[in-house]
C-alpha cells in the first residue's frame, strides 16, 4: 500500500477541478455552466437503477461514504470491428472509495487480465472481457463480486479523450521507464517510438505508455496508468493551463458516460479543498500471471491479498465486516468450458 498526497489528484474530479482552481470569477462561472451542460449530456443511468444490489438504500456523496468505478475503454473503429455488438474491452479499471468522515480516498487498480467470475456469463474469465460481454452493468457487477463492495457510481472514459486532454494542455512531463515502440490510437504498428528517460510526451505518446503491455507486467502497467493520471491532473491544475479548461471539458465530455449528476460531482469538492490537498492510499492487488489449461494467460489474484483489500474497502465505506470474507465467488468454470465467441480468447 502506498501513501500519496496530491494538491488536486483524481481523474474522476475533473469537473470539480474546474470549480476550485484559481480562475477569475467570471471565467469560472462560464466554465461551471459549460461543465454542467457537459455533465448533463454525459449522464447515463445503469440498468439496475440508482442503488447497488449490495446496498440497503441509495447513498449520495454529500451525505455518505461512496465508491466510484473508473472504466477506461478503447472504442477505436479497428477494435470495435473485432468485438461482437461493437462493445470494447475495458483497458483500465480503478475503484475509488471515499470516506465521508475523514475525507480520505482509497484507490485500487484491477489488472485487466485478472481471472475473475463474470456473473453476466456465469463463468471465470479475464475481467476485461466483462465489458465486452455486457457493457458497464456487467463490469460493475463483476467488480462488486470480486471486491465484495458496492459500486455506487461509475465514470466510463474512452481513451480518445485521453489523447485530446493531454494535447489540450500541451503535453505532460513523464519519466518513460524503457525504450518503447508501440501502436498509436489508430492501431498502426510501431507508430510511436520513445526512448527511456524523463521527457514531455504528447497525447498519442502518453496513450502508448498507458496501453503498452509487452515490456513489463500487468501490475507495472497499472502503476504507470496511475502515474500518468497524476501527471495529467497536476499539469491541468497549473495556472498556465487555465485558458485550456474549455477544451479539456470538451475532450472529456465527448468521450464520457457516468451515472453521476453534476451536483453529485461537485459534492466531492470537500475531498479536494483542504490545506494539505487530497490524500489518498493507492492499493494493489497482488498475484502472479500464468497459463491455465485452456492455453490462455491470466493474472491470478492472491487470495489473501484480495481478502485484505476487501476488508479495507468495506471498512472505508463504513460497511459491516463479512463473517466470512468473500474471495473468488462463483463456480471455478473457465471460458474454455463454455460456448462463446473465439474473439475473446486473449
Amino acid at each position: 500500500m502506498k501513501r500519496r498526497k496530491l494538491k488536486i489528484a483524481l481523474w474522476s474530479l475533473a469537473f470539480v477541478l474546474l470549480l476550485t482552481v484559481g480562475a477569475t470569477a467570471g471565467y469560472a462561472a462560464f466554465l461551471t455552466d459549460k461543465a454542467r451542460d457537459t455533465a448533463d449530456a454525459s449522464h447515463e443511468s445503469l440498468d439496475r437503477g440508482d442503488k447497488s444490489d449490495k446496498r440497503d438504500e441509495i447513498v449520495t456523496p454529500d451525505l455518505n461514504s461512496t465508491s466510484v468505478l473508473f472504466i477506461g475503454v478503447d472504442d477505436s473503429e479497428t477494435r470495435d470491428s473485432r468485438d461482437s455488438g461493437g462493445r470494447s474491452l475495458s483497458d483500465a479499471l480503478v475503484l475509488a472509495t471515499f470516506n465521508d468522515e475523514d475525507k480520505s480516498v482509497k484507490l485500487v487498480s484491477i489488472p485487466r487480465d485478472s481471472y475473475a467470475y463474470i456473473p453476466e456469463v456465469g463463468y471465470n474469465d479475464k475481467i476485461t472481457h466483462a465489458h465486452a460481454f455486457g457493457g458497464t452493468d456487467a463490469t460493475i457487477e463483476t467488480v462488486e463480486n470480486l471486491l465484495d463492495v458496492p459500486v455506487d457510481y461509475y465514470v466510463r472514459l474512452n481513451f480518445n479523450s485521453f489523447v485530446d486532454v493531454v494535447n489540450s494542455i500541451n503535453g505532460v512531463e513523464f519519466d518513460v521507464p524503457f525504450d518503447l515502440a508501440e501502436q498509436n490510437s489508430e492501431d498502426t504498428k510501431n507508430a510511436i517510438e520513445l526512448e527511456e528517460g524523463r521527457q514531455v510526451v504528447n497525447g498519442e505518446e502518453a496513450l502508448a505508455l498507458v496501453r503498452s503491455r509487452q515490456y513489463d507486467s500487468d501490475l507495472a502497467r497499472g502503476e504507470r496508468q496511475m502515474e500518468m493520471i497524476e501527471a495529467i491532473v497536476d499539469k491541468a491544475a497549473s495556472v498556465g493551463s487555465i485558458s485550456n479548461y474549455g477544451n479539456i471539458i470538451d475532450s472529456i465530455g465527448d468521450n464520457m458516460k457516468t451515472n453521476l449528476t453534476f451536483s453529485q460531482m461537485t459534492s466531492y469538492k470537500d475531498y479536494v479543498l483542504s490545506e494539505e490537498g487530497l490524500n489518498f492510499d493507492e492499493m494493489q492487488l497482488e498475484g502472479e500471471g500464468g497459463y491455465k489449461d485452456d492455453g490462455i494467460w491470466y493474472f491470478q489474484i492472491d487470495e489473501n491479498s484480495l481478502m485484505n483489500i476487501q476488508s479495507t474497502l468495506r471498512a472505508h465505506l463504513d460497511l459491516e465486516e463479512q463473517s466470512e470474507p468473500s474471495s473468488f465467488a462463483g463456480e471455478e468454470q473457465n471460458s474454455s468450458d463454455t460456448d462463446h465467441d473465439e474473439e475473446y480468447r486473449y
